[in-house]
């Protein structure tokens, strides 16, 4: 291949499925390798804070998080949809940075009234500030990133993420090194924060469109009743993925919460390649929806199968691999994370699944129906951390996510296969679950070797993953191949 066909491969789109492979190497590149990078940062956070000092740092994080939602108020989403079926919408633009304005300050007024009544430590309390700060700015951030999306230019969000952990990277290893403590980490990624939204709202402007604050109530009503829907299943999408933290941390189990996420790292780390392989399809799936359903069930097919591929391999290599991964990368302090992760790691199946159908809802404007499903899941989720924390700790946490999102992947499912028109090519989806099960029980039968078992974790990975993929091709070719035609 040429420079010049290179240079055209990734940063023009051509075609639907050249732009999808375009996209999807950037975010590849782009996610994993800032995604890593955070992996390492907090890996060493965990080390040199301990236990419970991480614990108050993860727990400030989550408390925020219960609340990201009304930053946004589901507008990301809905951006992406409007602007890739319909190219000039600037005005439209303009007044939704004025509505995002008034979001996050109403949104921070509720978080410092949140924290006072219901946090009494003062240095938590003091992070939670600086973090909420962060994530105003990246609220801004992932509104610009919407629209990249909506012109598929993964490229520029993959540039300005690395930008921002490698910012988030120099700083929290400074202060991790000179001034440790989890409320100074939390300045780190603040500053870095704020810096890529000065960098990527310099090239907004000069680059895409000038920047200017429009003020037209029509276009706000117009968003927002598209988005509140999106809004109230965030909330629910973050009360039961991140409640658990704040439960520990709120019945003062700071160093259980500092062993849960520690575990809960690693899986989000392997739960990568499903976010921007999803995010690669869904501006696919938006413009298909209106273009031809024969387009949209072809591509929707493909992410479903490519994500069963991906989610066998990382649930029976997490559970075989986990005492070498938290050993590897925490201190014995954090042993207690073993077996939370052998837990945590069963998320990934539902969650790698219901991606698809998700996409698949929200792109055809089945977003209240989707709200039901994650209301369900929410509610589930309290009561089990309810039930199972006082009793199990952090296990407790472990189980009642993992039954959360298994409630959630059947759910979802029903609701696709009753109120959209897709197919669900059953044949299909039954191969390739064998042929991912089938190369997966390969992959474990490698791994329990004691001479590939006992080496380093990284090639111990590999082999795993080389070991999964020769099988896996092996079965595509004679199997799924026939399944196809």
């Amino acid at each position: 291949m040429s420079i010049s066909e290179l240079k055209t491969l990734l940063f023009t789109n051509t075609s639907s499925k050249q732009t999808i492979v375009k996209n999807t190497v950037w975010l590849g590149l782009g996610t994993t390798g800032t995604k890593i990078l955070s992996l390492v940062l907090i890996v060493y956070a965990a080390r040199i804070l301990g236990a419970e000092e991480y614990g108050k740092f993860s727990f400030a994080l989550a408390f925020i998080y219960l609340f990201v939602v009304f930053f946004d108020f589901g507008l990301s989403p809905v951006i992406t949809r409007e602007f890739a079926r319909e190219k000039e919408k600037i005005e439209d633009f303009y007044s939704i940075i004025s509505l995002k304005v008034l979001l996050v300050l109403g949104t921070l007024v509720l978080v410092l009234l949140g924290s006072f009544l219901t946090v009494p430590e003062k240095d938590i309390q003091s992070m939670i500030f600086i973090l909420s700060l962060f994530l105003i700015a990246n609220s801004f951030w992932g509104m610009f990133n919407s629209f990249f999306h909506a012109r598929q230019k993964m490229e520029y969000e993959a540039l300005f993420d690395t930008l921002q952990v490698l910012m988030i990277f120099g700083l929290g290893f400074f202060i991790l090194f000179n001034y440790p403590s989890s409320e100074n980490l939390s300045y780190a990624y603040f500053l870095s924060a704020l810096v890529t939204l000065v960098f990527v709202s310099i090239f907004f402007h000069f680059k895409i469109f000038p920047l200017k604050i429009n003020f037209n109530l029509s276009v706000w009503k117009k968003f927002l009743t598209m988005s509140w829907p999106l809004a109230l299943i965030g909330l629910s999408g973050v009360i039961y993925g991140y409640i658990d933290s704040v439960m520990l941390g709120y019945w003062k189990m700071f160093a259980e919460a500092g062993w849960y996420n520690a575990a809960q790292r690693i899986v989000m780390a392997g739960l990568i390649p499903m976010g921007f392989i999803g995010a690669s399809f869904y501006p696919a799936l938006s413009r298909f929806s209106k273009e031809s359903k024969e387009k949209f069930q072809k591509a929707w097919d493909s992410e479903v199968e490519i994500m069963i591929l991906l989610a066998f391999p990382l649930m029976v290599g997490g559970m075989v691999l986990a005492p070498q991964i938290i050993h590897a990368f925490y201190s014995f302090e954090f042993t207690p994370s073993v077996l939370t992760l052998q837990i945590l790691i069963l998320t990934a199946g539902p969650i790698f699944l219901y991606r698809p159908f998700y996409d698949a809802m929200i792109v055809l404007n089945q977003q209240r129906k989707t709200f039901w499903v994650t209301v369900a899941g929410a509610v589930v989720n309290v009561a089990l951390n309810l039930i199972l924390i006082p009793k199990y700790s952090l296990y407790g946490a472990a189980a009642a996510t993992v039954i959360t999102n298994f409630l959630i992947l059947a759910i979802i499912v029903y609701f696709t296969k009753k109120f959209t028109f897709i197919r669900f090519p059953i044949l299909r989806i039954f191969f390739t679950f064998l042929a991912a099960g089938g190369s997966s029980a390969f992959m474990y039968f490698v791994l329990k070797q004691p001479l590939i078992y006992n080496t380093n974790i990284f090639l111990s990975v590999v082999l795993g993953a080389a070991a999964y993929f020769i099988v896996l091709f092996g079965i595509k070719k004679y199997v799924l191949a026939y399944v196809k035609k």
